[in-house]
């Protein structure tokens, strides 16, 4: 059954959220009515016996792009009211978003964050960099969690935590909420310092826009690109920088048709 909220649901005009789904981003927007997180899962796991106490949310910004790591962070809370409009990062206007974390970050229990960069993903591989930026968002919490709530429907995680894997968690599910804003804004952060303007990493945040493929196709890919990717297939001038690796390392690689 579903919680009542403890706050209402933003009306579909409120200028903090933002109607276009993401440049890049694999999941799109959301449309017709949007519900408040709530801690259902949370209480669900909590009530299943045993000694589960603290129960950490956890998400992942970064996969789907071309440039920069894959970031990650995990969230735990002592169940009190969440900040006024937390919601699925991916609705929130940039301001919004930045606003949020910030009164996340002063109001959850505990928060860790875990970044694998494009060295690991191109030795590695996507599944085995997000599970490698995962452990290292949970280890960095102030006290290790007893279950763990993935967004979506792949557990990159597994052993030793016990891990309940619920599709768009970023938008129902509290804790899974909040680290996701908080992931998002923290990596944005980070590739806005960059530089290499020319890609736009500033605004796409490493994902394919326009202007960061046509910047790829006339100066070739920077430092921060990801040489694995198949995206390089799709650019003859620049297509012997690929890096080659073992295809049983893990997925993730995208080329132009995917978008």
């Amino acid at each position: 059954m579903t919680r009542t909220p403890d706050h209402p649901t933003p009306p579909l005009s409120d200028p903090h959220l933002d109607p276009r789904p993401e440049v890049g981003h694999e999941g799109g927007g959301h449309g017709g009515g949007r519900p408040v997180p709530s801690y259902d899962i949370e209480r669900l796991l909590m009530a299943g016996g045993g000694s589960t106490r603290l129960v950490a949310g956890v998400d992942e910004v970064g996969r789907g792009a071309w440039a920069g790591p894959v970031s990650v962070c995990a969230v735990v809370t002592d169940l009190s009211d969440p900040p006024s409009g937390l919601t699925d990062s991916k609705l929130l206007t940039p301001a919004r978003r930045t606003a949020v974390a910030a009164e996340v970050e002063s109001w959850a229990a505990g928060i860790g964050h875990g970044e694998a960069d494009v060295e690991e993903i191109d030795e590695l591989g996507m599944t085995e960099a997000l599970r490698r930026a995962a452990r290292r968002a949970l280890a960095a919490l102030p006290e290790r969690p007893d279950a763990v709530i993935l967004d979506g429907k792949h557990d990159y995680l597994g052993a030793p935590w016990p891990v309940r894997c619920q599709i768009k968690a970023d938008l129902t599910c509290v804790s899974v909420a909040a680290a996701a804003v908080l992931a998002k804004v923290r990596r944005d952060a980070h590739m806005a310092t960059l530089g290499f303007d020319a890609y736009g990493f500033a605004e796409n945040a490493g994902y394919p826009s326009p202007s960061h493929q046509a910047a790829l196709a006339e100066h070739g890919p920077t430092p921060h690109h990801r040489l694995s990717w198949s995206y390089l297939d799709d650019l003859p001038r620049w297509r012997h920088l690929k890096r080659h690796r073992n295809p049983l390392a893990g997925e993730g690689q995208l080329t132009l048709l995917d978008l």
